[in-house]
């Protein structure tokens, strides 16, 4: 799949001039298109002199950058103990059969990425779910379809 290289030129000539920093540059190109491509990090590594290895290196060190396309919903899981006392696996093993991916996997209609994390800090709501920067607290398994099935109609594993 080809990918349009003509706005790196522009992004990078921006960033250059107000002497911005490489991370504004990639969340910049990454919110452009929905991750970083492999092509758009070598045009920019060209454009502005930068080895790739360094891009490379912040696009892998921050959680907020993709270096493969993320679906148009992210659905986080707290892995953390709290929520795993709680039943955060079984939801999890639920929401990768449901789904058809494992984290830190997309759909393949594009519409939800699944990622977990080991503590979101909401400990007393766990297990939990995040979709879309919304957190949900103390989410069930039926409560997870629920969820989901207000942003997109999902198959089940009893209902495929």
């Amino acid at each position: 799949m080809s990918v349009d290289l003509q706005p790196v030129g522009q992004l990078c000539k921006q960033h250059v001039a107000s002497r911005g920093s490489l991370v504004m540059l990639l969340q910049e190109t990454q919110q452009r298109y929905g991750y970083l491509p492999r092509e758009v990090l070598k045009a920019i590594s060209r454009e502005i002199g930068v080895p790739l290895a360094r891009l490379y290196g912040l696009a892998t060190f921050y959680r907020s950058f993709s270096l493969t396309p993320r679906g148009k919903h992210e659905v986080c899981v707290c892995t953390g103990t709290a929520c795993h006392v709680r039943g955060a696996a079984t939801m999890l093993e639920h929401l990768q059969r449901r789904l058809a991916v494992t984290s830190g996997g997309t759909t393949a209609d594009g519409e939800f990425t699944l990622v977990t994390v080991n503590c979101l800090g909401a400990c007393a709501l766990g297990p939990v779910l995040v979709l879309d920067g919304k957190y949900h607290g103390k989410v069930t398994v039926a409560k997870a379809d629920e969820v989901l099935a207000a942003v997109g109609n999902r198959p089940t594993e009893a209902n495929p």
